[in-house]
């Protein structure tokens, strides 16, 4: 059993698109099956259709997790006595505050059997190497050391548009609405806003297609900041639909 509260990103859309989008395992047809069972409740009464959602639903539904969740064998590059590093694919997060739903740390102790702690986070669509620390002295040292910079973290994205200059150091000011749950970048501070700092480097061009590939490398660390600060600068992420530009 699952159960999940709709958030206003699903407000007024079908029950099976709010399924589809928060189970990668899930099909259309695993979802009418369970229809026709009646094992999909909206707000404790169970529903045989398609039907459409409000903000604040809860939804409980009784699909076992091998339908719900893609069966992914995760790629270990490093580990030891005290860290794990994972190569962490897209389109899962690391961490959920929901109990209910699967993230790159449960599916690691399920294949490991014991308990991982996450030193820091990729967002949902990003892949990359994600570091584990195995035990509390471990999981201390190393956010004590990414707190005082001796480890630094690069990113390489592929962008519309080629920069004027082959690397440079981005200032800016970065709000985040959380109603809208979205981010807006200014060029001077704005009541609520933060500070951010972001450095890229040029490895690639392709004139005829207008794209690039940069190392990106975040020296404030904010929500969203990588796509926002990029696409703030014309540069946006190829395949990315998050950020709004104010």
């Amino acid at each position: 059993m699952r159960k999940l509260i709709v958030n206003q990103k699903y407000n007024n859309k079908k029950l099976i698109n709010f399924l589809l989008d928060n189970f990668n395992g899930l099909t259309i047809n695993t979802i009418y099956k369970a229809l026709r069972k009646k094992d999909i409740l909206v707000n404790n009464i169970r529903v045989k259709d398609n039907v459409i959602l409000n903000t604040g639903d809860n939804i409980i539904i009784y699909i076992t997790d091998n339908y719900l969740f893609k069966q992914i064998n995760l790629d270990i590059v490093f580990e030891d006595d005290n860290i794990i590093v994972i190569n962490k694919p897209s389109n899962i997060e690391v961490v959920d505050e929901s109990p209910s739903s699967q993230t790159l740390t449960t599916m690691l102790e399920k294949q490991i059997q014991i308990p991982v702690f996450p030193c820091h986070r990729l967002d949902r669509n990003t892949s990359g190497l994600v570091l584990f620390a195995k035990n509390k002295e471990s999981l201390d040292i190393l956010l004590e050391k990414f707190k005082n910079k001796e480890i630094n973290k690069f990113y390489k994205c592929k962008v519309y548009g080629i920069p004027k200059k082959t690397s440079d150091t981005l200032e800016a000011y970065l709000f985040k609405d959380k109603k809208k749950s979205c981010v807006y970048i200014y060029d001077f501070p704005k009541t609520g806003s933060v500070k951010i700092i972001t450095s890229y480097k040029v490895l690639q061009t392709n004139i005829k297609q207008n794209t690039s590939i940069l190392e990106v490398e975040l020296k404030t660390g904010r929500t969203h900041q990588i796509r926002a600060h990029l696409a703030h600068i014309g540069l946006p992420i190829i395949g990315d639909r998050k950020i709004r530009k104010k």
